[in-house]
């Protein structure tokens, strides 16, 4: 009976340790000059983006982080001391073939480092998609037997980008190039994109020429 009361907070410490990030891959060459007054304006890679609502959410978000960093948007392009160009986008995706080991022997359902539900939604942990586990006695007779076999499944990978370089408004010099990337199940760029951007811009403007991994936090709603 002691055993059965605690079950309920054990799952919920197992539950709460486990925060739902996105893996980010991220590149990074930087000339930046430090911030002593600077000003910016931002526009698309692609012209025909500049006056879409779409993309000026996004560039909002990076004016944001610019003005975080000190520096400050321009009034206008031509008074601009930095001229920064966005990028995104998502790829039309790619089917995957895998397969996930069997749990057997159960002993009539019960497996001894915790049970397995086949009804929760797969996530990626960096190193693919997988099922939650749940510590604990369970027995379920529409899964699994005694026992279980491999199981082969397809699943769709969508790459996620986000591309923003910087150059000087006067000679067009180049003084950073960085790249945002990620693999992941959903093509949503309404949620990709911030949080690639919040990728981009972790330990901005980084040390020229290194890629790095980058764990961005999900909110409870995986924006």
């Amino acid at each position: 009976m002691r055993a059965a009361r605690l079950l309920p907070i054990l799952l919920l410490a197992v539950l709460t340790a486990c925060t739902a990030t996105l893996p980010a891959n991220v590149a990074r060459f930087q000339a930046m000059p430090a911030p002593s007054g600077q000003s910016f304006v931002i526009q698309a890679a692609d012209p025909a983006d500049n006056g879409s609502l779409e993309f000026r959410t996004y560039a909002n978000l990076v004016r944001d982080r610019l003005v975080a960093q000190g520096y400050q948007p321009a009034a206008s392009a031509e008074a601009a001391t930095l001229q920064v160009t966005l990028d995104y986008g998502v790829s039309n995706g790619r089917e995957r073939i895998a397969s996930r080991p069997g749990f057997g022997p159960s002993f009539g359902g019960y497996y001894g480092r915790g049970f397995y539900s086949p009804y929760r939604y797969p996530y990626y942990s960096g190193r693919g998609y997988y099922r939650p586990y749940h510590y604990g006695a369970f027995y379920d007779p529409f899964w699994g037997s005694a026992w279980d076999q491999p199981e082969v499944y397809s699943y769709t990978v969508f790459n996620s980008y986000v591309d923003m370089k910087i150059a000087r408004t006067a000679n067009k010099e180049s003084v950073f190039e960085g790249r945002a990337e990620a693999n992941t199940r959903s093509d949503d760029l309404t949620r990709l994109v911030p949080n690639l951007v919040t990728a981009m811009f972790t330990n901005f403007p980084g040390r020229s020429g290194e890629r790095v991994r980058v764990n961005v936090p999900l909110d409870k709603t995986g924006s």
